[in-house]
């Protein structure tokens, strides 16, 4: 019951992202909070954080080339509300755009921003905990920086906050302060809308600064509280492509701790990605030079890698994939793929399947037991359990206009170097001999043979190419043979 009433208590009244800066240094023609790392955007996580709060209300505040973060969001968030700042006059603007949408809101209003993808909900729900507890009219999320230059500072009077004052326009005094403003509240709706009603842009950059509510909030006798986080990494945006890798570099060491910690064995964390959307299970291995990336799904005892890239692929129990490249795939348990495979969407794997070095799939659905070693293309193609596909064997698919499906039954077996023009169906225990070609069906426990008979002619190469290197070899060779049936009939 206690935990219940604790997730009751961190539900607020509304969230307001800010999202509509132009990120200038970002040098791009994406907007920054649609620049990626973990495999989302930087605003998609910033929703994420959010919704640990539960809010009833969620505000996206788009600005700078707002068709395209509208277009992300109806994709990735259809349930958020979309809030337009016209002119990026300041973080004050930008939330007085966000209460445009939330006329009727009553109770905790909490502000964050779109490019602090290190922000957890967990902060979130403490620091509305604070605020709770404290009884204040805004509290806000403090950290203390190695470095504080460009952001404002918070000044204090006891353990109440007086004011923050931003780089521009801090005395030298105050800029000696460490203790920084993250650009993270919590309101209360009444405090917050009076004070940006009360915003004027008298500042050095003539904006309209949010933190101007703190000030106004104390002058009408407010309790303005602060949390200070000791995580200081949370509170810190994104503003350029350097930053950019740093936080997704440093996001990507917490994902790999947190799956460390549940189970799973990470051989090298310097070379292993994981994007956020990975579900892993115990006992999972995870070798060099793995990217798991999307939806992707390992299950118990597992090993991937090294060298592999899975994308929005299942793996099942026990199985190996290495050196390998699949995306929208399924792999059952115990099954083995790889080195050099290439699986494409579409390919199925069921249990103690075999597909191995240089072959590529597509559409593909494997029976089980059955074993694709090397070198082959099989792509359209249904193949049964059981059956074994020879080395270099191609699933001819595709006609110039159309594509089709082969498929060959449980226990059969396609020699080396065969070609299977779709569509056609090999049964259920047929052979197909080395070297065929096959464009018509083979019937439950027939051999197809599919191929001219060979001949060799003799003197082709004296005649037909005099003079060179083989002529010579050959004429050797002959003469050696005759020579060597001399001696056995003299003998």
């Amino acid at each position: 019951m206690a935990e219940q009433d604790a997730v009751v208590d961190n539900r607020v009244a509304a969230v307001v992202i800010m999202a509509a800066g132009a990120g200038t240094r970002m040098r791009s023609a994406i907007p920054k909070v649609l620049h990626r790392i973990a495999g989302k955007s930087l605003v998609a996580l910033a929703i994420d954080t959010a919704d640990a709060l539960a809010p009833e209300r969620l505000v996206v505040v788009v600005g700078h080339q707002r068709e395209q973060v509208t277009a992300h969001l109806a994709e990735v968030a259809p349930h958020v509300t979309i809030a337009v700042q016209e002119q990026q006059l300041g973080t004050g603007d930008a939330v007085r755009a966000g209460l445009a949408a939330l006329s009727d809101v009553s109770g905790a209003v909490v502000v964050t921003s779109g490019d602090v993808p290190l922000l957890s909900g967990e902060t979130l729900q403490e620091l509305v905990a604070t605020h709770r507890v404290e009884g204040n009219a805004v509290t806000v999320l403090t950290a203390i920086v190695p470095d504080p230059t460009g952001y404002g500072r918070v000044v204090r009077e006891g353990d109440h906050v007086a004011r923050i004052v931003e780089q521009k326009d801090a005395a030298p005094e105050e800029l000696d302060l460490s203790e920084i403003n993250s650009g993270i509240y919590v309101f209360e709706s009444d405090v917050l809308a009076a004070g940006i009603a009360a915003l004027e842009a008298k500042n050095a950059q003539g904006e309209l600064y949010l933190t101007d509510v703190v000030a106004h909030a104390r002058a009408s006798g407010r309790r303005v509280g602060a949390q200070l986080l000791a995580d200081y990494l949370q509170t810190e945006g994104v503003n350029d492509r350097i930053q950019l890798a740093e936080r997704g570099a440093e996001l990507n060491r917490r994902i790999l701790h947190r799956w460390m910690a549940e189970g799973v064995t990470v051989i090298d964390p310097a070379t292993t990605w994981v994007q956020a959307g990975v579900d892993l299970a115990e006992d999972v291995t995870l070798l060099p030079g793995t990217s798991l990336e999307g939806a992707t799904s390992i299950a118990r005892g597992a090993t991937i890698g090294p060298d592999t890239t899975l994308i929005d692929v299942e793996v099942g129990e026990n199985a190996r994939v290495l050196r390998t490249h699949a995306e929208l795939a399924v792999i059952g348990p115990d099954a083995t793929v790889g080195p050099f495979t290439y699986m494409r969407p579409g390919t199925e794997l069921a249990a103690r399947v075999h597909v191995g070095a240089f072959v590529e799939t597509k559409k593909a659905i494997i029976g089980e037991g059955t074993k694709v070693p090397h070198l082959t293309y099989c792509g359209d193609a249904v193949i049964g359990e059981g059956s074994n596909i020879g080395a270099g064997t191609i699933f001819a698919n595709y006609d110039g206009v159309g594509k089709y499906t082969t498929t060959v039954g449980s226990h059969s077996f396609v020699g080396s170097d065969s070609v299977l023009v779709a569509p056609v169906q090999i049964a259920d225990g047929a052979y197909v001999a080395a070297g065929s070609t096959i464009t018509s069906d083979v019937g439950p426990g027939e051999l197809a043979v599919a191929r001219g008979q060979q001949r060799n002619i003799k003197g082709w190469v004296a005649r037909k190419r005099p003079g060179t290197r083989s002529a010579s070899a050959a004429e050797a060779a002959l003469a050696s043979e005759a020579a060597s049936g001399a001696r056995e009939d003299s003998e």
